[in-house]
């Protein structure tokens, strides 16, 4: 195991719940709700879209938006059985692999080990 684990998933039409996919997540893992700062004059079109949730399980953490995931580990380790689940639970909800259903702009799964 050389490099810690990295990856980004994304959802290309609906936008993904995430008071709902908290909701879910929090008996098992770690949940914090991230609230970024908004302004009534702002004009963007993605303004409310840029809470997130960030997800710990015990080597990995997952961040959450309605359009992306990005699952990391801070230094590389095996994944624990909870890591694991915790993988599988955000690739459920974000199915994608790349940003747009063009066919450029992948992103490669890192490889990762999972403790016997």
């Amino acid at each position: 195991m050389s490099e810690p684990y990295h990856h980004v998933r994304f959802r290309w039409w609906e936008k993904a719940n995430i008071d709902k996919i908290a909701e879910e997540l929090r008996g098992d893992y770690d949940v914090d709700t991230k609230h970024h700062p908004r302004d009534k004059t702002e004009l963007s079109l993605h303004k409310d879209d840029r809470d997130e949730l960030i997800v710990s399980a015990d080597t990995l953490t997952a961040h959450l938006s309605g359009f992306r995931a990005v699952m990391s580990q801070r230094s590389a380790a095996k994944f624990t059985r909870r890591d694991a689940d915790l993988r599988e639970k955000v690739r459920e909800i974000y199915t994608r692999d790349r940003p747009t259903p063009f066919p450029w702009s992948f992103s490669p799964e890192t490889k990762f080990e999972v403790e016997q």
